[in-house]
């Protein structure tokens, strides 16, 4: 990320992040949230609104199988596949390139069949 600012502070102008080798920290799981293979998931918020509602960033996942209740989401798979069963509602099938969207309040399952990158835009 190019930036004027440190690692822990918002940029303070328009910036750009190259997403394919972006440097990521580790987000440990919930092991209650792993159902399958043994997931590692990492990630980086590049951007969050002054009121933490609106947050931007790269989230990755190795393949195995988890659940999860989302937010209000939209993003963008930069690399690797997933299959996520919305409960009561679609499976989705995403893979580089695809957009897709999560209702909040949606339960998911994610089947992931190679590492996905991806970036996403979340409101809380």
């Amino acid at each position: 990320m190019s930036t004027d600012s440190s690692p822990d502070s918002p940029p303070p102008h328009s910036f750009v992040v190259h997403i394919p080798d972006a440097g990521l920290e580790p987000e440990p799981l919930d092991p209650r949230q792993i159902v399958a293979g043994t997931p590692e998931v990492t990630g980086k918020v590049v951007w969050e609104s002054a009121d933490g509602r609106q947050v931007r960033g790269i989230w990755q996942i190795t393949p195995g199988v988890v659940t999860d209740t989302e937010a209000d989401e939209l993003f963008v798979v930069i690399s690797g596949s997933a299959t996520i069963q919305v409960e009561g509602g679609p499976t989705l099938t995403v893979g580089p390139g695809d957009m897709a969207v999560l209702r909040e309040g949606d339960r998911t399952t994610w089947t992931v069949h190679e590492t996905l990158r991806k970036a996403y835009a979340i409101t809380l």
